[in-house]
C-alpha cells in the first residue's frame, strides 16, 4: 500500500526516529503504525546489541531534592555532540523527575518504571533507535536526611547531593553539596572509609615510604662518592648524559654498583616500626584530603569542612552525600 506524508509524520512524532527510517518500517508493515513502532523498536534493539561493547564515557548527570529525599541521575551516551543535545538532556530529567514523583531508590527500580507508557529500559532502547548511539542509565544514587540539597556543575558533568541533619541551612547545604562535586571527597570521615580502601592506601603508603627511604640512602652514597644522583636515575639518562660529557664510564659503572649495593643493604635493615608510623602519617594525609569533614573548606582557606558547618549551627551535622561524574 501507498503510504503518505503524514503517516510518516506521525510515525516520527510517535518515535524520534529519522523520516526514512519511519517510511521504511510504515513500508514493511503494510502502514500499521503499531507493528511499525514495534518494528523500529526491535532495530533500536538490535542496534543496542551491536554497540554494547563499545564506550559510553559522555552523557548527562542530574540532580534533584524534594525535602528530605535527593536523587542522582546519570544516563551517559557516547558523545558530546548528543550529550548535550537539548532532547537527550530533556529525556535524562524526565527519567529523574518520573522517579523521584515514586520515590523511587535504585536503579532497577528506574529501568522498570514507566514512562509515557514504556518501561524505561524500552524507551532507552527506543532513543538508541533515534539517536544511534549506545545509551544506558549507568547510575541511579539516592539519599534521605532531615533535608537535602543538591549541586549540579555547569555541563551536566558531575553532580551531588548532601544530606544534613536540619532544616533552615539552604547556604551550607548549597556549599557543602558544591565542596563536594568540586573536591571529590571518597568519603563523609575517616571512620566512613571502606576498610578495603583503608587497607589499600596503607599498603600504597607502605611501598612509598620504603621507596623513599632506601632512595635517600641510595643518593647519599652517589653524593659522597661526586656523583649528582639526577645524572644516573636511569639507564637512559647515563647514555645520555656520557654522550653530553656530564659523567664518565667510570662514574657510570659505580653508580650502578653504589646503587644496587647500597639499596640491597637499606632495604634489609629498614624499620618496620619506623616504616609503619610513617605510613600511618601518610594515611591521616589521606583522611585529611579525601574525607569530606577533614577536607580544607574550598571558600575558607585554612578551615575544615567540619568546623565551617560547626561555625553555622554546633548541632548541624552532614549526615551523607553522594557524587556522580562522567569518567569516573
Amino acid at each position: 500500500m501507498a503510504i503518505t506524508a503524514s503517516q510518516v509524520n506521525e510515525l516520527r512524532k510517535l518515535t524520534g526516529v529519522g523520516m526514512m527510517d519511519c517510511k521504511k518500517a510504515l513500508v514493511e508493515t503494510d502502514g500499521d503504525m503499531q507493528k511499525a513502532i514495534e518494528l523500529l523498536r526491535q532495530k533500536g534493539q538490535k542496534m543496542a546489541a551491536k554497540r554494547a561493547d563499545r564506550d559510553a564515557n559522555e552523557g548527562c548527570v542530574l540532580a534533584k531534592t524534594m525535602g528530605n529525599y535527593g536523587a542522582l541521575i546519570m544516563v551517559s551516551c557516547e558523545t558530546d555532540f548528543v550529550a548535550t543535545n537539548a532532547g537527550f538532556v530533556d529525556f535524562t530529567t524526565s527519567i529523574l523527575d518520573t522517579a523521584m514523583a515514586q520515590h523511587l531508590t535504585s536503579k532497577e527500580e528506574v529501568l522498570n518504571m514507566d514512562l509515557n507508557g514504556a518501561k524505561v529500559s524500552d524507551a532507552i532502547t527506543d532513543q538508541i533507535a533515534k539517536i544511534g548511539e549506545k545509551i544506558e542509565l549507568a547510575h541511579f544514587e539516592t539519599i534521605e536526611a532531615e533535608k537535602v540539597y543538591s549541586y549540579i556543575h555547569p555541563g551536566n558533568r558531575m553532580a551531588s547531593i548532601v544530606g544534613l541533619n536540619k532544616a533552615g541551612f539552604d547556604q551550607v547545604g548549597h556549599d557543602i553539596a558544591m565542596q563536594v562535586v568540586a573536591m571529590r571527597p571518597v568519603a563523609l570521615d575517616a571512620e566512613s572509609v571502606p576498610q578495603e580502601i583503608k587497607d589499600q592506601e596503607f599498603r600504597v603508603a607502605v611501598e612509598k615510604t620504603k621507596e623513599e627511604l632506601v632512595g635517600k640512602a641510595v643518593d647519599a652514597a652517589l653524593r659522597k662518592a661526586g656523583i649528582n644522583p639526577a645524572h644516573v636515575d636511569s639507564e637512559e639518562h647515563m647514555a645520555s648524559n656520557m654522550g653530553k660529557g656530564w659523567i664518565t664510564e667510570e662514574q657510570v659503572n659505580q653508580a650502578r654498583e653504589i646503587k644496587e649495593k647500597v639499596a640491597a643493604d637499606k632495604a634489609a635493615q629498614l624499620s618496620e616500626q619506623q616504616i609503619n608510623q610513617i605510613a600511618n602519617g601518610r594515611l591521616n594525609k589521606y583522611f585529611q584530603e579525601n574525607t569530606l569533614m577533614e577536607q580544607e573548606y574550598i571558600m575558607e582557606a585554612k578551615v575544615k569542612v567540619k568546623d565551617f558547618i560547626a561555625k553555622a549551627d554546633k548541632d548541624l551535622r552532614c549526615t551523607g552525600f553522594k557524587r556522580l561524574e562522567l569518567g569516573a
